[in-house]
């Protein structure tokens, strides 16, 4: 019986999610009703509020929901990395690029965002941190990884080497969800050419 109720409650939790997802972006995030989406999932908006305490709380599930699905395929990187920087650290960042709008749109991202910003030290806004660590944290593992393999001068601090070229990839991203107009190929066009000269940089190459 527990495996049963178990199995009912993660099929709440993903009709709940996928409505949420289909909802915010045909509404958008801020005019979407919980009423509306408890009726698109087939509960009650008690059952809604009892698995979520606000619309909030739902919206950073979702982004959790991405993040979780880019750090496994992530992982997989990590482990075995194309040759050379370059190559490397644009397989990792266009991974997450090219997910990013799977579950979210730029305006649901924007709203995220806000969230967080609002309110840093809430629940959702330590959630979204802690997600943003975790992205952090894989980008220091490759970077540790290119070290390991020679391709990566030695003598360099690959923790803040991470840490730098996670900053530049989430700063370009915003810029990205800002702008409507703007596209993922061009996002990921202008990010290479950030990342292409950092790797001659700290391959020590001329």
């Amino acid at each position: 019986m527990a495996g049963l109720r178990a199995k009912h409650k993660a099929d709440r939790h993903a009709r709940i999610l996928n409505a949420a997802v289909t909802l915010f972006r045909r509404d958008g995030y801020r005019a979407a009703r919980i009423e509306d989406l408890a009726g698109m999932a087939e509960v009650s908006p008690g059952t809604v509020y009892n698995y979520y305490g606000s619309k909030g709380d739902i919206l950073i599930a979702t982004v959790a929901l991405e993040v979780e699905e880019v750090l496994s395929a992530g992982a997989a990187i990590v482990a075995d990395p194309p040759k050379g920087v370059q190559q490397a650290v644009s397989t990792l960042i266009n991974g997450y690029y090219d997910h990013s709008l799977d579950y979210l749109s730029k305006e649901m991202w924007r709203s995220a965002m806000a969230l967080s910003i609002e309110a840093p030290h809430t629940q959702n806004g330590a959630r979204y941190s802690e997600l943003d660590g975790a992205l952090a944290a894989q980008v220091v593992a490759l970077i540790t990884r290119l070290q390991q393999r020679g391709e990566v001068a030695a003598g360099l601090d690959v923790q803040s080497l991470g840490e730098v070229i996670f900053n530049n990839l989430n700063a370009m991203f915003i810029e990205f969800i800002k702008d409507d107009a703007m596209t993922l190929d061009t996002l990921k066009a202008r990010v290479a050419c950030q990342t292409g000269a950092l790797a001659k940089l700290i391959e020590g190459r001329p």
